[in-house]
Parts: structure tokens; sequence; C-alpha cells
């Protein structure tokens, strides 16, 4: 909840259905390593709407094209449906032979299990061109077992039009601030903020960014090395949060919103019926294909890193978030490996970037990025001294689960600050 993604990009893209789009009529599912005999790959991707979703079918035509060995079947799953498929998958011991991953935590769960190939001699030879900070969540023990495709961070997307109709002249540059921009927004009759409750991983975000804008970005990483998030600074996480729900700022009926659904979180932003959403770099391309537009609110959006708090030890320039990239299973056909080599090549990266749905992670095709929201996200990651990974990634899964119940408990009213801390070092002690 996020991915990137995506969380999380394109963490939870919606739209067209999970069925599977065959790419190739040809027969034969050799898992040899011969390159030349006949392989079908497996291939399961969350962006599962416009505008990525053609651009994937066209590059494994193409790919399919130049390699008449070659059959791709690709199965594009909205993002909970994907985990929970894959989870089936992989507890069965049968993992696709190529699938989204985000990396940390989960990824790691799925090496130590023998569930991914370690493809660090595959990619030796082009790796280096892809950005340092991009190849860290899917770098283990030193090994590369996934390579991401797009990389960025969570901030603060919002309608400029009714930032100014509240009269709200500047962007928020502390939590006080977007607390203040909150009341502006309800005085003049505008829902502040979309959030998608049902889903979890949006609400997570707050807490994490919080939390790393208290302590820094050190103090998640001293909680989870300790096996302790019951510390001030969390607990103080939670106590900033609830000031922003105690002021109600939220769509109506919020808690049963998912992201993606054509009432979700990034359809209330795309139809222009909330200021501001706490979203990652693909927030724009899904809220365009979420609304009844289809273009969403056009360059009325814009973009603000995730402020500072009053007193405490987090810069701007620490940040939250991750990207997407893709994983290959097991088993995976020898052809695999070069198909992804072919989707990061600067031409295909390009291609992707151009969307506006992905900022690559290959560095000669940054240039690609066509929109000025794309631009400043791409600059301000760049600029970083610090970076977290999403928790729900970057964490166990069972710890990373944890931590987005719990900010669900706290987010509907369910459980104070000082509690959900205390449940999530419960489950730290295990994992």
């Amino acid at each position: 909840m996020s991915t990137h993604l995506s969380r999380r990009t394109l963490l939870g893209l919606a739209g067209a259905g999970a069925g599977a789009y065959l790419l190739s009529a040809c027969g034969g599912d050799d898992k040899s390593s011969d390159p030349n005999a006949p392989q079908t790959i497996n291939w399961w991707h969350i962006q599962n709407t416009e505008p990525m979703l053609p651009v994937w079918a066209a590059l494994a035509n193409e790919y399919k094209t130049a390699h008449s060995n070659v059959t791709i079947d690709i199965q594009p799953l909205e993002n909970e449906a994907f985990k929970a498929k894959l989870t089936t998958a992989t507890q069965a011991g049968d993992p696709p032979d190529l699938f989204q991953s985000w990396g940390g935590g989960v990824l790691k769960q799925q090496v130590d299990a023998g569930l991914v190939k370690d493809i660090t001699d595959d990619v030796k030879p082009w790796i280096g061109g892809l950005l340092p900070a991009a190849m860290e969540p899917y770098t283990i023990d030193g090994k590369i077992y996934g390579v991401p495709f797009d990389i960025g961070m969570v901030g603060f997307w919002y309608n400029k039009d009714l930032f100014a109709r509240a009269g709200i002249t500047a962007t928020p540059t502390t939590w006080a601030g977007v607390l203040e921009a909150v009341g502006k927004l309800k005085a003049a009759g505008i829902t502040p903020v979309a959030l998608a409750g049902k889903d979890k991983w949006p609400a997570h975000f707050y807490w994490s960014y919080l939390a790393m804008r208290i302590g820094g970005v050190g103090a998640l990483q001293k909680a989870v090395d300790d096996k302790n998030f019951d510390s001030p600074e969390l607990v103080a996480a939670g106590e900033r949060l609830k000031e922003l729900i105690d002021l109600q700022p939220f769509q109506k009926g919020f808690l049963g919103a998912a992201y993606g659904t054509p009432d979700g979180q990034a359809a209330t932003m795309g139809n222009g019926g909330a200021a501001m959403e706490l979203m990652g770099q693909w927030a724009p391309a899904v809220q365009a294909s979420s609304s009844t537009s289809k273009k969403g609110i056009g360059d009325k959006l814009g973009f603000f890193p995730f402020p500072t708090v009053d007193g405490g030890k987090g810069a701007t320039t620490e940040v939250f978030g991750g990207g997407n990239g893709f994983a290959i299973g097991k088993d995976a056909p020898a052809a695999t490996v070069d198909f992804l080599k072919f989707l990061l090549s600067a031409d295909n990266q390009r291609k992707s970037a151009q969307t506006g749905a992905v900022l690559p992670t290959v560095k000669d095709a940054a240039s690609a990025i066509p929109d000025a929201n794309g631009k400043l996200v791409a600059q301000t990651l760049a600029a970083y001294t610090g970076f977290q990974l999403y928790l729900d990634q970057a964490y166990a899964p069972a710890l990373g689960s944890q931590i987005n119940d719990s900010v669900a408990e706290l987010v509907a009213g369910n459980k104070p600050p000082a509690q959900i801390v205390k449940d999530i070092t419960q489950v730290a002690k295990t994992v």
C-alpha cells in the first residue's frame, strides 16, 4: 500500500480485470536452459489499466516477434488481487516466472524460501545503467534478486484550484501548516483529503512519514532492529496523525473506500472531489484512469514533499517511497532474464516514462519524464539524504501487515496511538 510502488508504482491500479492475455498461439513450455527451445514466460504485473497496460502488452508482442520460440502469457492483476494470488502461488512453491516485486522484506522472505533466482551474474553487464538507490530494495546480502523499472517517493498531491478557492496561497512546509490548510478547506466547503481506508496501506504512509519527521529516518530502523516500536517518537507519530483524524478531513465513506475503484481515493482526486492525497509517484496516472473523464484534473494538479514537524529530527530530504520492479521465479525459462533486460532498455524505459506513470530507473531515460510534477518528484528524490522503503514491503510480511492494520485502527478511532505501537511491537518480537 504502495506501490510505488505504485507502492507503490503503481500500487492499487484499478480498472481492467485480471484476465490472462496470451500473446502467442504457439505451445511448448520448456524450462531447460537452452535459449532456443520453446519457452513460455508467465508474467504477472499490476499495471492493469491505462496507461501502462497497453505499453507492457506492446513490448511483450515486440519481444515475441523477435523471438519466435517464446510465448509470453500476461496476467494483469489489481494490486490486492495480485498479492493474494502470489501468496497462494508461493505457498505452493510455484511462483510465476516474472512477477511484480517491491523488494525489501517480502523479497527476502521469497529468497529465503528458495522461490526466486539469484540474477547477479546475469544482469552484471547492464545493471550499472540503473540508479543505485533504485537497486537497494532488490539487493539482499550483496546479491541481486530483482530489477526495478520505476522509482519514486510518496508526497502530497494537491488540487491547485481547490487550494486557491480556500485561500491557501502556498503549500504547507510544516505539519502544523497541513492542519491549518485542512481547516481552511473545510471552512470553504471542500473535502480536504482523499483516503482509501479499506485498503489500509495508504494510511500507513502518514504514520510512517510522521515517524521519520519526528525521529529521523533512523527511528524506524532502530525500531525494527530493537524489535520495539513502543518509543516516544513513534507514539508521537500516532498523536500527530490523530490531530489530522480529529479534524475529520476525509471524504464521506472513506473507511469503506478502496484506492483505485470508481468511487475510491484516486477517483475522488481525479474527479476534483478532494484537495489532497498522500500518495506515490504513480498518483497522476491512477487519478486519470480512475476518473470519469479518464483525464484527471490535468495541470490543476500539484505536488509538495511531506513537510517537517516542529521540533522533529527529520528533514524533507529524507524520503519515504520505493518503486516497482520484477523478480524471477525459481523455475523461470532461460528467456526470462533476457526479456527483463529488454524491458529495462533505455528506449523501452523512455516509452514507459512518457506515459507519466513511471519514473524510470535507467539513468539515460530520465529525460523522457513528460510533466513538471514528475520532474519535481525525480529532482526531490535525487537530492535525498535518507531513504525508507514502504514499511509493508521493507519488513517481514507479518510485521508490515500489522503496521497497516494498526494504523487503520487508529484512523478508524478504534485504538489510541500508545496502543498501536504496543501491538506492532508484539508482532515485531516474533519475526
